[in-house]
């Protein structure tokens, strides 16, 4: 049975609540050398990590006919789900997008938001014990909706489901290729694969890890670690509350899952509920035990205040609640979801907001993947001399008040003052 914990539990607590990632150090030399080789033997290295690590038997790049060829295996019913997902996604993603603007700020002195698309983006898709249509949806068309016009995909073992989703996305090109090595080529690029300006998606520790070291050279969506669900309810269905802790402790044995409530009944409850959904043969199949076992936990707290501010301080990924109110009074959470018939599992397939979210943490500072992780947003000013008269004083003098004179000299000389003496110039 899950562990009930009291909130006055404050070392076990401490242990449940420490996302301090364990195998970095263990994997950080491997991971390296593998973006070193590539990004010094392009692709003979990428070869020869694709052979070995992804059993990669033929050509790194589909062709398009491939493409298409693999998509139409994904059974009918697949692909028409795949469709409506998609058009949710692009929905959301096309609200997001940041807009273009013009503000007169003082008479002659104009600022204007510039907002235009990435270039290239790579969405990483992971071809482990589940293929993964989802997250290319998630990343690809949230990318199109942005204007991206060239989104490339690399996926060690794309099915035809993700195939499907890749046509669906309107993805231009799909590598077969995973782990740290995948990372490296969309980072530095090789004669094979496109260097990109950004790489979005999900992946296990080689792929996260890859990320955060090539983030100097190439940007990314955000570190992420292993998926998490804070659930937080005073009241509920058992049966419910159990089933959306198992789904997330379904993806990884590192999933963590915790049901935060100030009933004694209802914890003992949704226990009891795990226990007999972890006996169907479907749960005895995935990681789902396991990772219950190793980072999940139900806390008993005072009362619902209290909750919300041990889930304030885990700031989870997907977050579960009773209510709208219950919601306003856990700000921190990168995912929300409202109600009983809000199953966080729905978000990461059909409702539209984005499934690719940061971990460990991260919610603190920001939320998931979003439209405008695809553009770039310039700042653009104009001064007529009319501007430069009212605005150039201020700055001159600000420039002066940082000892910065070559600064202060460049504007008063639009203004005709000589910079030594701080009288108008004849």
């Amino acid at each position: 049975m899950l562990p009930i914990l009291a909130s006055t539990d404050a070392k076990a607590l401490r242990r449940l609540l420490d996302r301090t990632p364990d195998d970095h150090g263990r994997l950080e030399p491997a991971v390296k050398d593998i973006l070193a080789a590539v990004r010094t033997r392009g692709d003979k290295a990428l070869t020869e990590f694709a052979r070995r690590f992804d059993k990669l038997e033929g050509p790194i790049e589909l062709s398009p006919a491939e493409i298409h060829a693999g998509a139409a295996e994904c059974p009918p019913a697949v692909r028409a789900a795949i469709r409506k997902a998609a058009r949710h996604i692009k929905a959301v993603a096309k609200a997001q997008v940041p807009a273009t603007w013009t503000k007169v700020v003082a008479p002659g002195v104009k600022v204007s938001q510039r907002v235009l698309p990435l270039e290239r983006v790579g969405c990483y898709v992971p071809g482990g014990r589940y293929p993964l249509p989802s997250s290319l949806l998630m990343a690809a068309v949230t990318a199109r909706a942005a204007g991206v016009p060239e989104v490339i995909v690399c996926c060690p073992r794309p099915d035809a489901a993700v195939l499907a989703a890749a046509v669906e996305a309107g993805v231009d090109r799909v590598f077969q290729l995973g782990g740290a090595h995948a990372i490296a080529a969309m980072a530095y690029g090789t004669a094979t694969v496109p260097r990109v300006d950004k790489i979005v998606g999900p992946g296990n520790a080689y792929v996260a890890l890859a990320k955060a070291l090539v983030a100097r050279d190439c940007a990314i969506d955000f570190f992420a670690g292993p998926s998490e669900i804070v659930v937080v309810a005073a009241t509920g269905d058992p049966a419910w509350i159990a089933a959306d802790l198992l789904a997330q402790a379904e993806h990884d044995v590192d999933a963590r899952a915790i049901f935060l409530t100030p009933s004694k009944r209802l914890a003992t409850q949704v226990a009891k509920a795990i226990e007999r959904q972890l006996a169907t043969p479907e749960a005895a199949a995935t990681p789902a035990a396991q990772a219950l076992a190793r980072n999940g936990a139900i806390v008993v707290t005072k009362n619902v205040a209290e909750a919300a501010a041990l889930a304030n301080r885990i700031a989870p990924e997907h977050l579960v609640v009773d209510t709208p109110e219950m919601a306003a009074m856990i700000p921190v959470a990168a995912s929300i979801f409202i109600g009983p018939w809000t199953a966080q599992a729905a978000g990461d397939y059909a409702i539209g907001s984005n499934h690719v979210l940061p971990t460990s943490g991260a919610a603190r500072f920001r939320g998931g993947l979003h439209a405008w992780d695809f553009v770039r947003v310039s700042s653009v000013q104009q001064l007529t001399k009319a501007g430069a008269a009212l605005v150039g004083p201020t700055a001159a003098t600000l420039a002066d008040a940082e000892g910065l004179k070559l600064h202060a000299a460049s504007i008063r000389a639009r203004l005709g003052i000589a910079p030594k003496t701080g009288r108008r110039a004849r």
